[in-house]
Order: structure tokens, then C-alpha cells, then sequence
């Protein structure tokens, strides 16, 4: 809602992500999937994280900047709103209402994690010790580059040719693999911006073995683009049809993930529900019955 958006397509839109994600592999008997929407204790503590964050650290998010100055805003005439503004506070409610101790991000949301353990520190020193001060958990590939462009981080906010989507078909992963960009990027010498790219979506298929011999090419001079440009290729299609067969069987039981994403939802607000009770109690406001 921070950005232009269709409101029909919203709940649709979020069904779809919790297939997604499990199709991806998150297993909900591990994990806790929930919608947080549903949790309206997460948009009062961010209210409450606010009165410990300033005016200057949110203008300095780097994210804020490129959406606030991106394409989609401008061609609709939409205003820069202020929940786009204060959208990394609530980012951090997310993260401290479950007094998280990791969390699994990527290397672009770094400086929002930084943010919640700055607003966790100051809420600590004014009231004592509460809030853990999470750390990031990265993957073994925290970061992808654009195919088109590999000076950029891959989004599909750059256009259809700068990334890969988890459920694409194997004609266009291939089209885009083979016409990725390869020599941008270091000196002479050190390994272009294109190349690493595709050595990471390599590790990032979990081809370990081809991802040691290509290397291996590539160090002593025999690599041939072509040959790693298919191998990853193969890779992908691979990861990709292993995801899309899964969210295929899942789409059958439709009925039955909206049960249990409504379940854990409920779950996830007990949590919620106690962290904000004692905040509420460490700031002076009065209990809700």
C-alpha cells in the first residue's frame, strides 16, 4: 500500500506470495507463516518505535530514496506518501515484536536491520533490557545482480530482461541467461561483474560440483562463457520447475492453505499480543482489557 497498487488484486496478491513461499520450500510445520495484516500489534509498536527514531535516519534509507524517485510513482502522479516514509519503522516492529534474535535477509536490507537494532538500543537504554538486537542471517548468496546490467542489484522493478523470476519457463531463464551480460564491471585482470553473477546463480541452484570445475576453468584461463552460460542455464530451469511443480499441487489444496495460513496467523498474534502488553507497560500506557 506504500506504493501505487490495485486493492482488488491485494488479497489475491498476498494468497499467491504464501503459496509462493511455500513452494519454495518453507515448511509450515518449522516455520510460522502468517499474514501481517492480521496482526495489528505490529502497526502500534512501529507507532511506538517511531518515538525512538529520527526524522534524518529515515531520509537517509536507501530504499526510501529509489522508491520516492522511481518510474511507476511519477507516471501516475502518485504522491510520495508518508507510510513509503516511516515503512522501514515498521519493518522493524516486524522484526522486534518476536524479540528475534536472526534474521534472513538479503544484502539489501542490511541497512533496515541496522535501523531495528539502533531503535532496539535506544528503547533498551530508556527502559530497560527487553529488545533483543537481531543479526543478519545471509544465505550463501545474499546477493544477485541484474542480467542486463550487473552494476545493479537483479529487481524486476529494472524490467523483465534484469531478472529471473522463481516460476519462469525454461525457454525465457535460457533467452536471459544466454544474452546476460558478462565482461562489465573490474579492471583487467579481476573477474567482470557479469561473470561472478552467473557464478553465483550457479551456487544459487545448488550446482556446487559444476560450480568448483567451472571455477576451476575460469582460474587457469580454458573457461568458456558459453559453457557456463548453459550450465547455469540447466541449473535454474531445474530449481525452477522443481518450484512450479510444487506450487501446482499446492494450488489444488487453495482452501485449505488459506486455513492454515489463518491459524498461524493467530499464533503468530498471541505472540504479538504478549510482547505488546509488556512494551506497553515499559512506556506508561495503560493496560487493554
Amino acid at each position: 500500500m506504500t506504493m501505487p497498487y490495485n486493492p482488488k488484486e491485494l488479497l489475491n496478491n498476498t494468497l499467491t506470495m504464501v503459496i509462493d513461499l511455500l513452494a519454495c520450500g518453507i515448511n509450515p510445520d518449522k516455520s510460522t507463516v502468517f499474514i501481517q495484516s492480521l496482526c495489528p500489534e505490529h502497526t502500534e509498536l512501529a507507532w511506538i518505535l517511531g518515538c525512538f527514531c529520527s526524522y534524518g535516519e529515515l531520509q537517509r534509507m536507501t530504499q526510501f530514496k529509489d522508491k520516492s524517485e522511481s518510474e511507476k510513482l511519477q507516471e501516475r502522479g502518485a504522491i510520495v506518501s508518508t507510510g513509503l516514509f516511516t515503512y522501514p519503522i515498521l519493518q522493524c516492529a516486524d522484526i522486534l515484536i518476536y524479540r528475534a534474535e536472526y534474521v534472513p535477509v538479503g544484502k539489501d536490507q542490511e541497512q533496515h536491520l541496522e535501523l531495528s537494532r539502533t531503535l532496539a538500543n535506544r528503547f533498551n537504554n530508556k527502559h530497560g533490557d527487553f529488545f533483543k538486537e537481531p543479526k543478519a542471517l545471509f544465505t550463501e548468496v545474499p546477493k544477485l545482480l541484474s542480467l542486463a546490467d550487473p552494476t545493479k542489484k537483479m529487481s524486476k522493478s529494472l524490467g523483465d530482461p534484469h531478472c529471473l523470476r522463481l516460476f519462469e519457463d525454461e525457454a525465457s531463464i535460457r533467452r536471459k541467461v544466454r544474452t546476460a551480460v558478462t565482461d562489465v564491471g573490474p579492471e583487467k585482470g579481476q573477474m567482470s561483474l557479469g561473470i561472478e553473477n552467473l557464478f553465483e546463480l550457479l551456487k544459487a541452484s545448488d550446482k556446487i560440483e559444476a560450480h568448483h570445475s567451472l571455477m576451476e576453468s575460469y582460474n587457469n584461463g580454458t573457461l568458456k562463457y558459453s559453457d557456463l552460460k548453459e550450465t547455469v542455464a540447466n541449473g535454474l530451469v531445474e530449481l525452477s520447475k522443481k518450484f512450479t511443480d510444487k506450487k501446482n499441487e499446492l494450488i489444488k489444496d487453495e482452501n485449505l492453505i488459506k486455513e492454515q495460513i489463518y491459524e498461524m496467523s493467530i499464533t503468530a498474534r498471541r505472540y504479538a499480543k504478549e510482547t505488546l502488553s509488556e512494551v506497553r507497560e515499559l512506556v506508561g500506557l495503560p493496560k487493554l482489557h
